[in-house]
């Protein structure tokens, strides 16, 4: 096991880092580095510049846009984004939706999809989670019937990243109630401008306007927007969360947010407690890269993608995340109104989140006790 880069690896992280030093705009800088909010244009621009070079979806095959990187380039460049503080690439069609399509999608539906996610044109958000039915994804009742060559989809999504901004929504649907549960449940793809869609806010903690709730009223979707054969949605949701999960160790972004925490941190530093877990954390966060590249070196030597065991990272990164925010919070002025303080406020109570998403981690440890344990 090899866990150290390469000559070439350091030269490509170099170049990378060389380039979005020049062409990260900097009120998208700005913004990011004072927890400000970024509206749709925001996120569409930067993830415009990023298509015009060509790196927007380096994961993808050449033949649709990709860049042709082994996995250890495209991590570096995943970190990099991060520890740049770079706008978040939307993952719901550039590293949720396109790999479901290259690896279950019909030709037509590459064709017309595909070049639409990767230019920018659509955005797509996810209708897994219902009322009752999140970490038990398999009990969900959203129905699909079929009528002819479409599907009438009735039902509620919850929860619904981005939902208000999304031109697409791919969505898990009950397609049979007679089989076992995860039998019966099929990955259907459904434009948010059909009739009987409604969107509704659920404002959060930090009065953000981020998730919401999705109706779907007698929607007619047309047949051809399933993706793989009707009742095998459940193989391709897994498929899709072991990608996602992948993706939320985000070790660059928390080294950016550890290097800004030790700047900020002023007289908490003679704080013993702040201190010692400050110190907890940062050995922890190098305890994660090191696992990180673990796996990646397991995937460069086998081709296979991340296992079960991949739930470690999104675990640990995510309590990783909350931590240095609450850290970030004590350090801070609670009574000061500027818009660093602010932000900081803010953003401590959006990272309360992040160990729900993506599957709980209470779920994700089942997970790793059943999968790869065997208990």
């Amino acid at each position: 096991m090899d866990l150290n880069y390469s000559a070439d690896e350091l030269s490509f992280r170099d170049e990378v880092r060389s380039w979005l030093e020049k062409n990260l705009p900097d009120e998208l800088r700005s913004k990011v580095a004072r927890y400000e909010h970024l509206s749709k244009a925001d996120l569409l621009r930067w993830h415009k510049i990023l298509a015009k070079k060509g790196w927007v979806a380096p994961a993808w095959p050449k033949e649709w846009g990709g860049t042709g990187w082994n996995v250890v380039q495209r991590y570096i460049f995943e970190e990099e984004l991060g520890y740049a503080g770079c706008p978040p690439l939307i993952p719901f069609g550039l590293m949720m939706c396109a790999p479901v399509l290259l690896q279950f999608g019909t030709e037509a539906q590459k064709k017309r999809f595909l070049p639409r996610i990767y230019q920018g044109e659509d955005f797509w958000c996810q209708g897994y989670s219902e009322p009752g039915s999140g970490s038990d994804l398999a009990s969900l009742k959203c129905k699909a019937v079929r009528s002819g060559d479409h599907y009438v989809v009735n039902g509620q999504k919850i929860w619904t990243t981005l939902a208000h901004y999304a031109d697409w929504i791919f969505c898990l649907v009950r397609t049979d109630a007679s089989d076992k549960r995860q039998e019966g449940i099929s990955f259907i793809l459904i434009d948010m401008k059909t009739p009987g869609i409604t969107v509704r806010p659920l404002i959060l903690m930090d009065g953000a306007h981020e998730v919401n709730e999705v109706f779907f009223d007698d929607v007619k979707v047309p047949a051809e927007n399933r993706v793989h054969d009707e009742g095998k949605g459940w193989t391709v949701a897994k498929y899709l969360l072991g990608h996602e999960r992948m993706n939320t160790g985000r070790i660059g972004e928390s080294k950016r947010q550890l290097a800004l925490l030790k700047k900020f941190a002023g007289p908490m530093k003679d704080d013993f407690r702040f201190r010692d877990r400050l110190t907890r954390l940062e050995v922890e966060l190098q305890a994660l890269e090191i696992t990180n590249l673990r796996f990646l070196d397991r995937m460069r030597r086998t081709g296979q993608p991340p296992g079960a065991d991949v739930s470690m990272l999104k675990i640990k990164g995510t309590e990783i995340q909350q931590g240095l925010t609450e850290l970030m919070l004590q350090a801070a002025d609670p009574a000061a109104s500027d818009e660093f303080s602010v932000g900081v406020q803010k953003k401590y109570l959006s990272m309360r989140k992040t160990t729900i998403y993506a599957g709980s981690n209470e779920i994700q440890r089942n997970i790793i006790a059943k999968m790869t344990l065997g208990l």
